[in-house]
């Protein structure tokens, strides 16, 4: 662990300005705070903070930076707030540490809806300040060093998907690449235990029997550019077992298959010394078509510059090439870090553009699962580049479609997309765009984005934003039906309902907008007495019990008097079907229709013979109706429903194939006889392809 003196000179080293009292400050606030608190090592608490804060000087960052690394653990794991912070360290130190504290454990959450609200309030803190990131990247590095100590196992592979998922590829993305690798490799060894073992037992094997083959090679490469007249710098290394077990999975090959386990590094002075050197290498040895990338006239979003290349050496041996200046390979290496100026005014800006559309996506993401999914999709690193007609260059995953392209260029032309041209030919919305490809987008006025289009797009950001407009549409959908309710249940009330009154419904219901009134009558979260009852307060205490406000008057023959029942969603039964009851020890009593497929297929229970009593009425059945898709025809069908008296109780689409769109709803009525009126009047309407009872 590094002693303070230690730490406090490796930071005056690069910064000689820097603030030795603060710094000193800051360490013996994290030792006093974190006390005799202790890591699973056995090592003391305080130490952690430490080597995360060693860990930036190796970045050569800032003094707030330094002392947030010291103290991004006191607001969580001991008394200290951030208001404590502040008083000590200042505003800005606060703020750091306010958006790299880790979040509170809610354990009522699970573990993917906690990982991904974890997620989201990390982008958000790290849009407005990049250190953040810098910062956790550290927190996490050192935390895998010492995974091991860990005694459960569970947890340690959950702490290790989520370091190969979330940061290694975050690492990547902000160009810190000797992060993301040593990330993936500790990571790799929790998560494959016995692939990393045998990849790592060959590599020594092969280390042992090589003979000095990597130093061999390199030599005679830095011999042949020696020869050219170029003065360089030429290393070689084993890839790492992660690396290497990629390869085989993504190739469907043994370790004997795998080819090209060794790569080289050539370190120029200049640029153009970059271009001198491939060209003599490529003179040298054979060249293997469609392997050569050009990082350096076209960097990676994340400021990386290479050149790439695989050489077909001696006895056939395979070998990739990487070749770039030193000042290239310095920022390569630590990327966005590398780049934080400590003593200048002209920081680089957090918000980067895969950043900003990380924050689109958190905006955009409904559920947790949706923000893991899309979050991933979006800093994961195999990537194509493509051009705008007037040349603006957008980088995307591989097998992203023209669709993913318009989301890329803006959000509203992703939304507006209707074709596209490829190099200039009218190609399909599904073709998977190659590198250097021209896409021009064609877009209509009243297009709007199609559920059909999450079969091909690959990004996390245009995924995020189709299925927000789908939901977008369908909550329209039900708000049409919710108002089309809300006229029926309006002229029910005993005085004319206007927009005051209609005001002060919203208020008393604690809603902002009509739509939401709407919705929620159009959805069934809200009975139609409670909503009478907020347009004219008192109105209701006349009425009588009848399944028409809402009630259901349920009596079943061959039940004990006081036994508990539920209706069954397998077949939704209601008054005139014939019945039967199943019963296991200890659970309710489950009403089914004679006919259910559930019956038939065999239930492990007791069977009771039972019958609806004479004043049975008001259940909820199920319809299958399959619309046209087109304007108008979900209106239609809701005025069948309220012409009809039939409360809508839930909505679903399970289908949206065009020119067809299928949903499942739950509809309050009377009994057998309403439902079949309901389903007649469905069948006669021309806005219905099909309708049928569930």
């Amino acid at each position: 662990m590094l002693r303070q003196y230690e730490l406090v000179e490796r930071v005056k080293e690069y910064d000689p300005d820097a603030d030795e009292a603060m710094l000193n400050r800051a360490y013996v606030y994290t030792v006093q705070k974190h006390g005799t608190q202790i890591r699973a090592s056995g090592d003391p608490y305080f130490s952690h903070p430490v080597e995360v804060a060693g860990l930036m000087t190796d970045l050569k960052l800032d003094q707030e930076t330094i002392a947030t690394a010291l103290l991004h653990d006191t607001v969580e794991d001991t008394l200290a707030t951030i208001q404590d912070i502040e008083d000590n360290f200042g505003p800005e130190v606060a703020r750091l540490v306010d958006g790299v504290t880790k979040l509170s454990k809610i354990e009522q959450m699970p573990e993917n809806e906690r990982a991904a609200e974890n997620l989201r309030k990390f982008l958000l803190a790290m849009s407005e300040d990049i250190r953040v990131l810098l910062v956790k990247l550290g927190d996490r590095l050192h935390n895998m060093r010492t995974l091991h100590f860990i005694k459960k196992l569970d947890k340690r592979q959950r702490i290790a998907r989520e370091t190969m998922d979330i940061y290694a590829p975050l690492a990547e993305r902000v160009g810190m690449y000797e992060y993301m690798r040593e990330m993936q490799l500790l990571a790799f060894e929790q998560l494959e235990p016995e692939a990393y073992h045998t990849i790592a037992k060959r590599l020594t094997q092969l280390r042992q029997q090589d003979g000095g083959q990597v130093d061999a090679i390199a030599l005679a490469m830095k011999q042949a550019l020696a020869e050219a007249g170029l003065q360089v710098e030429v290393s070689g290394r084993e890839k790492h077992p992660y690396s290497i077990w990629r390869k085989m999975a993504e190739r469907h090959v043994s370790f004997e298959q795998v080819t090209d386990i060794m790569a080289f590094r050539v370190l120029t002075d200049d640029e153009t010394d970059c271009y001198r050197a491939l060209g003599v290498l490529h003179r040298t040895w054979q060249f293997l078509p469609g392997k050569f990338k050009d990082y350096i006239s076209t960097p990676k979003t994340n400021g990386y510059r290479s050149l790439h290349t695989s050489l077909m050496y001696e006895n056939s041996m395979r070998v990739e090439v990487q070749i770039r200046t030193r000042e290239m390979h310095r920022l390569n290496e630590f990327g966005f870090a590398a780049h934080w100026a400590y003593k200048q005014g002209n920081r680089p800006d957090g918000q980067v553009g895969w950043l900003r559309d990380l924050i689109e996506i958190v905006d955009a993401s409904h559920d947790a699962e949706e923000l893991l999914e899309h979050t991933r999709m979006a800093i994961y690193q195999d990537r194509i580049f493509a051009f705008t007609p007037k040349g603006g260059l957008f980088q995307l995953p591989k097998g992203a479609t023209p669709v993913d392209f318009a989301f890329a260029v803006h959000t509203d032309l992703g939304a507006q997309t209707v074709g596209a041209k490829i190099n200039g030919r009218h190609m399909p919305l599904r073709t998977p765009l190659a590198n250097g490809d021209v896409v021009e987008i064609v877009k209509g006025t009243s297009a709007e984005p199609q559920l059909s289009w999450l079969g091909y797009v690959v990004t996390g950001k245009a995924r995020a934003a189709i299925r927000r407009a789908v939901r977008l549409k369908e909550r329209a959908e039900v708000a049409e039906i919710g108002q089309m309710l809300f006229d029926e249940i309006a002229g029910r009330v005993p005085a004319r309902v206007g927009k005051k009154a209609l005001k002060k419904a919203l208020e008393r219901l604690k809603m902002e907008e009509e739509d939401d009134l709407y919705y929620a009558i159009g959805a069934a979260e809200i009975e139609d007495r409670d909503v009478m009852e907020a347009l004219v307060p008192g109105c209701t205490e006349e009425l009588p019990e009848t399944p028409e406000w809402g009630k259901r008057h349920i009596s079943i023959r061959g039940l004990t008097p006081g036994v508990a029942y539920t209706f069954a969603e397998c077949c939704h039964p209601i008054p005139g079907d014939r019945i039967v009851g199943t019963r296991r020890s200890g659970e309710k009593v489950e009403v089914h229709t004679i006919e259910c497929h559930e019956l038939a297929s065999g239930i492990d229970s007791d069977w009771l013979d039972l019958s609806w009593g004479k004043r049975a009425s008001g259940a909820v059945g199920r319809l299958r109706v399959t619309l046209y898709d087109r304007p108008g025809t979900l209106a239609e069908a809701a005025g069948i429903f309220a012409q009809n008296h039939a409360n809508v109780r839930a909505l679903d689409q399970v289908q949206n194939d065009p020119p067809f769109t299928g949903y499942d709803i739950d509809l309050e009525v009377q009994d057998l006889a309403h439902l079949n009126r309901i389903v007649s009047a469905l069948r006669a309407s021309d806005a219905v392809a099909q309708a049928e009872r569930v």
